[in-house]
């Protein structure tokens, strides 16, 4: 790094001067006279910065310009080769069964980008209704110590109602800051359900196995961080704006005639 500064230095400076010498050159001289850089700066500090800061920010867009390209390719070899998780018939499933589009997201009710990946599925499912149904997974994460008990009691909630479990994932990410036990009973207990049969559920190698099962799957799928989701076996990583979401949908609804 400190080159490369030192390379922009006296490139400011040759540019100054009209003349334009290679890389190479420029690599030489500064080794052999090293002190021609800090003179450089000395002289004209604020060229100097204006250089770095120039380059710097062609560097972040050249960068940006890459990560898009690189992720537009994985998601056409994705189109063509969708991922492909396991929704088992006993899973916990919200919107039509036979709706044309799925989406399954892998996330932790305490994490706080995983709030406005619950609000963008919020707003796909009122725009697409009907045409969406969404299978939420779990990838609780270490450091969001209510992470794993919120999933073990959103799959217990499951057991008994599939559709009660969704209303209390609602709840968990409307009142993320309040996620504790006392919480959790007392939401079931709204909800019209069963606290002591969710008591016993919580603990139960089921609702574990399934946790453990979403979380490998996550893995698989290279899933690092939450939330991650994918639409059709297409993958969309991270808190992205609805707009992503809506692109892929709907290419999925209406494919590009080849």
């Amino acid at each position: 790094m400190r080159n490369k500064i030192a390379i922009a230095a006296v490139s400011g400076l040759a540019l100054m001067s009209g003349c334009k010498p290679s890389v190479d050159q420029l690599r030489a001289a500064i080794e052999k006279n090293p002190e021609i850089v800090f003179s450089a700066i000395e002289q004209h500090p604020e060229k100097f910065m204006e250089v770095v800061n120039a380059a710097f920010q062609k560097a972040q867009i050249k960068q940006r310009e890459k990560e898009t390209a690189d992720l537009e390719a994985a998601r056409e070899a994705e189109y063509k080769n969708p991922l492909k998780p396991e929704i088992p018939a006993d899973r916990a499933v919200k919107g039509p069964q036979d709706a044309p589009i799925t989406i399954v997201e892998y996330s932790d009710f305490q994490c706080p980008y995983c709030v406005r990946g619950y609000q963008v599925i919020r707003g796909i499912e009122e725009k697409y209704k009907g045409k969406v149904r969404v299978v939420f997974k779990h990838l609780p994460l270490k450091m969001h110590e209510e992470a794993l008990p919120a999933a073990q009691w959103f799959e217990a909630i499951a057991l008994q109602s599939p559709e009660k479990a969704y209303e209390f994932h609602d709840k968990l990410f409307q009142n993320q800051d309040k996620l504790n036990q006392e919480f959790y009973k007392n939401t079931a207990k709204s909800l019209g359900l069963d606290v002591a049969k969710l008591e016993a559920d919580v603990k139960s190698e089921k609702v574990k196995a399934r946790i453990e099962a979403d979380q490998a799957e996550a893995e698989k799928f290279k899933f690092q961080g939450t939330p991650g989701f994918l639409i059709n076996g297409i993958s969309i990583k991270g808190a992205m704006p609805q707009a992503e979401f809506e692109k892929v949908i709907e290419r999925l609804l209406n494919p590009p005639k080849s």
